[in-house]
């Protein structure tokens, strides 16, 4: 913890502010999660480590943390307004499963990938057992701010103040995102309430005061937030691509829900704090679902890149700039992280020191600067290497230093190896033990001054990927 004051850039007044808690002494986050139908792409999964990170500073930071990461295994339609099939119906349809299963097996999977990237967030609800309370929720909005048609229950943007301000007002382009249903007022109004089309069955529908149906996909995180977390809470997250439809409609419950008015006070949003991390971007087309290999944080483990190599390569970056992908930039951030591993590993048997030694303080103050400067990952990696690599400091004393910044990164950097970092290709054509084998053929070769079959072997290597490293204690890597 520092005494340097924690600034965020919140989305809805559009400026840097000091945080400042609801409650003194802690901090309530609520992250907007996946819809488990799918497994989640690396641009998802960016999301995550954002949010993960503004959790472990504010932790750093001294407050106590709750952070809700939701699941949403109801109600999201193929658009991110009201258009198009269920996403969990019509996956079960195609793998010929229930909808209860398909949520369960990519509920799991992505809780293997959070863990994976070092996030700590365990609070996962399901929007399937909040839909009593979206029920009641909409029961009690329903008379000044909704209106009922043959699909369903609608909510009226027109009745609560500074509706859009979060996207800055609804443009003609973004209107164009917005599907038209017959009878509603405004083209921004949404559902609260999807009824089953006359003659149809839904496997996830429910009863309620406006027919058989199931929940609108922007009701479920406005729930989940009030029961978990309390109105106001600290801060919401988010990627920006929510910033222009989910989180205004989430905005336009909250503010009818607790009967507020305009925005000019953001705390009538729901929370103090809107932040958005920025997208992911890569160029191939291989980030869409629908592109079959499509760009999974497993595509890259089968490549042979560890997970946190992907953590580093999105703290390189500000969570509000874009990142480009790219596998160059990927193989850069995983051998940043094995040079930081392999500083770290001399540290590891010192006992941990005093960290307020003068030599390290620059390095401690770059560091407590740039993550409460709206969370400048980028500057504190640097701050940490530049803390590793001063001379002549007791050990026990710098690694209670880099100890301390790692607990904001979350790299877990003193239980990882290089060895950890070595990850075999799915595709690779040679074993570990067939490696083991040539390698000391070829230091048996050396030793008899046959270098023209040592080189051969090197070469043998280096085409099935490779890098052989004389004087290295791993001896080899991967040449990714």
């Amino acid at each position: 913890m520092t005494d340097t004051p924690l600034k965020l850039f919140n989305s809805l007044t559009r400026a840097i502010e000091v945080f400042e808690p609801v409650h003194p002494g802690e901090a309530r986050v609520y992250s907007c999660g996946p819809t488990v139908y799918n497994y989640q792409h690396i641009g998802n999964m960016r999301a995550y480590v954002f949010a993960d990170t503004l959790g472990r500073v504010l932790q750093w930071k001294g407050y106590k943390l709750t952070h809700v990461i939701n699941i949403t295994d109801v109600g999201h339609l193929t658009s991110d307004a009201d258009e198009g099939e269920d996403k969990m119906e019509r996956m079960a349809a195609k793998e010929g499963k229930s909808a209860w299963d398909i949520a369960k097996f990519y509920q799991e999977d992505f809780e293997r990938d959070i863990a994976r990237l070092n996030v700590q967030s365990k609070q996962h609800p399901r929007a399937t057992e909040y839909v009593e309370a979206m029920i009641a929720w909409g029961e009690k909005i329903a008379d000044k701010h909704c209106y009922e048609l043959d699909s369903g229950l609608y909510f009226d943007v027109s009745t609560v103040a500074d509706y859009g301000r979060l996207a800055r007002a609804v443009t003609d382009e973004g209107e164009g995102r917005i599907d038209t249903v017959e009878g509603k007022r405004n083209a921004a109004d949404f559902a609260i309430w999807r009824k089953t089309p006359a003659g149809e069955t839904r496997q996830m529908e429910w009863d309620s005061p406006w027919g058989k149906g199931a929940p609108g996909w922007h009701l479920e995180c406005s729930v989940m937030g009030e029961k978990l977390l309390g109105f106001p809470f600290d801060i919401h997250t988010g990627g920006i691509d929510h910033r222009e439809i989910h989180h205004p409609n989430e905005i336009a419950q909250n503010q009818a829900y607790c009967c507020t008015g305009g925005l000019d006070d953001a705390s009538r949003s729901g929370a103090k704090i809107w932040m958005h991390n920025n997208f992911l971007v890569e160029r191939s087309g291989k980030m869409s679902k629908s592109s079959g290999e499509f760009l999974r944080l497993q595509l890259l483990v089968d490549k042979g890149y560890h997970p946190l190599a992907y953590r580093m390569m999105c703290l390189q970056a500000h969570y509000r700039s874009e990142l480009e992908f790219s596998w160059e930039g990927l193989g850069a951030a995983l051998t940043r992280l094995k040079r930081i591993v392999m500083a770290v590993e001399r540290l590891k048997d010192a006992p941990a020191g005093d960290p307020l030694h003068q030599k390290l303080a620059p390095m401690r103050a770059k560091f407590a600067e740039a993550v409460s400067d709206d969370l400048n990952t980028a500057v504190a990696l640097v701050a940490l290497e530049e803390a590793l690599a001063v001379k002549k400091v007791d050990a026990g004393i710098k690694r209670a230093v880099i100890e301390d910044m790692d607990a904001v990164l979350g790299l877990g950097l003193f239980g990882l190896t290089r060895t950890d970092l070595r990850i075999r290709p799915k595709g690779a054509q040679i074993t570990a033990a067939e490696i083991e084998a040539e390698l000391i053929r070829r230091k048996e070769a050396r030793m008899a001054k046959d270098f023209a079959t040592s080189d051969a072997i090197r070469e043998s290597l280096g085409e099935k990927g490779l890098e052989v490293m004389d004087g290295d204690p791993l001896g080899w890597e991967w040449k990714l």
